[in-house]
């Protein structure tokens, strides 16, 4: 039998030894977390690394904004510093005048009527003052300048006055018959003759032309109270609303000293002051709201209401015969900077009579009548009729005059009382009412027959933001029902 020689060989087993095996488990249990955190990460990152980009740079904005707007509200403080109380207590007085309907149109209403901020633009990496108006020290003791020979072309400019109404369209038609007709020359304007239109853009040293207030029966006709004062003003900004019209916003950021040399002057008829009425704005014993003097006129010339308020606007030299200068403002825009100020900065500075804000959005006339067309400004036949006119003359598609735009935007007219600018004024007004009451049209050809005319300011409309502070976009207060 064999022996068995097996050595027995025993292995002891204890619990307490490690588990080689189990370690390695967790071990790779641990690298496949960490692996999937990192996916995890890396996930994220590619589908929302957008947001990383895009909030810190909210951020940076919003830190900017808010920079700029501490930087102009401490402009503002500094530029219309002497301004801030006078400014205030006219406002109290306005707000206390309108009914509750009218005060709880909101505050953004508030804030735009009192906003002095300065409008600013960036030039050359630098941000610049769109108007640099003169500090409110030197506006105090500012006055008009010595008036020095023209040396003009133009020495006077005589105004067609009618020696007989009855030599007017024989003398068979009322001024109301004319209006229902819809006739654009009548009693206020004469009746203009092509050969004379040409003659009036003769540059000699006298010139007659055609100036509205052509017969005693013509229309516009104002008190004699009003005249008294309008003769008085040496200085005048002025405004209008017909036929109930945009509302009157008191002008804000004046010195003293101009409150006390320039004359504020609103021209409104019978149905805007019936329509301010009801809102609560009334005119004072003293022919006032606030700092302006309400002129009403009676016996408006023209059935379009848009005509009418160009005899203001262009032929202030003719309602106030004795005034050196002139600021005309639409009345959907708020008046906010010193007169002075302005007509230094516009006039004076750059040696011109004429200063008139260019158009925002275009620069050729024909640009502008296809605009006009579509906007349904003007009907399509009126405006063919005056741009077949301009070629006629040979007006070239030229979109600069003297280098800057031909095209103005005229909400603002800061102008020397001159023969020049008289005459300007006068076949500006012509033009209107020959053809459409769209002035932009008009403007650019009046510039190109009147050649000699060459020291105006066209300002950007950088400057007439800052000049004023449009309306337009504030809902109106609804009139009380009675």
């Amino acid at each position: 039998m064999f022996a068995n020689n097996h050595t027995n060989v025993s292995i002891t087993v204890s619990d307490e030894e490690p588990d080689e095996l189990g370690r390695m488990r967790v071990r790779a249990r641990r690298k496949r977390k960490k692996l999937s955190n990192r996916r995890l990460l890396r996930r994220l990152f590619v589908r929302y690394w957008t947001l990383l980009v895009i909030i810190p740079a909210a951020c940076l904005l919003f830190f900017e904004a808010s920079r700029i707007a501490r930087y102009n509200s401490s402009s503002s403080n500094n530029v219309d510093s002497e301004t801030v109380t006078e400014t205030t207590r006219d406002n109290r007085v306005v707000n206390e005048s309108k009914p509750a309907v009218e005060k709880g149109m909101g505050v953004e209403q508030h804030k735009n009527l009192n906003r002095l901020d300065p409008t600013t633009h960036v030039v050359g990496g630098v941000r610049e003052r769109c108007l640099k108006i003169l500090p409110p020290e030197k506006l105090e003791t500012m006055d008009f300048p010595e008036e020095k020979e023209s040396g003009g072309p133009i020495d006077e400019v005589l105004y067609m006055l009618s020696e007989s109404d009855a030599s007017f369209v024989g003398g068979n038609t009322t001024l109301s018959q004319l209006r229902t007709e819809d006739i654009r020359f009548n009693y206020f304007t004469g009746n203009q003759t092509f050969e004379e239109r040409d003659r009036s853009f003769e540059m000699k040293k006298t010139v007659k032309v055609h100036c509205g207030f052509y017969s005693v029966n013509g229309g516009f006709k104002i008190s004699d109270e009003d005249k008294s004062y309008m003769q008085a003003c040496k200085a005048v900004v002025s405004t209008c609303a017909f036929g109930g019209g945009d509302d009157l916003y008191q002008p804000i950021g004046m010195a003293k000293a101009s409150i006390q040399k320039v004359c504020y002057v609103a021209f409104w008829d019978e149905i805007t002051v019936k329509a301010q009425e009801l809102v609560g704005r009334r005119i004072g014993q003293n022919g006032f709201i606030g700092k302006w003097r309400v002129v009403v006129v009676q016996d408006l010339p023209f059935s379009d209401q848009r005509l009418n308020g160009k005899i203001p606007k262009m032929l202030s030299h003719r309602l106030f015969p004795q005034a050196k200068y002139s600021i005309w403002v639409d009345a959907k825009s708020q008046f906010r900077r010193d007169p002075l100020g302005v007509l230094e900065a516009l006039l004076w500075r750059s040696n011109s009579i004429l200063a008139i804000s260019e158009h925002g959005a275009r620069s050729s006339v024909y640009d502008e009548a296809k605009a006009v067309v579509k906007k349904n400004k003007a009907k399509p036949e009126e405006v063919e009729v005056q741009l077949n006119q301009y070629k006629k003359d040979g007006l070239p598609e030229d979109k600069r005059f003297n280098g800057k735009k031909a095209l103005c935007e005229a909400s603002v007219i800061v102008k020397k009382h001159t023969p020049l600018t008289n005459l300007l004024m006068c076949v500006w007004f012509n033009e209107v009412v020959r053809f459409t009451s769209r002035d932009q049209l008009s403007f650019p050809y009046v510039l190109w027959r009147l050649k000699a005319f060459k020291n105006i300011h066209m300002f950007p409309v950088c400057t007439r933001k800052d000049l004023v502070n449009s309306m337009g976009h504030i809902r109106k207060a609804k009139p009380l029902q009675g």
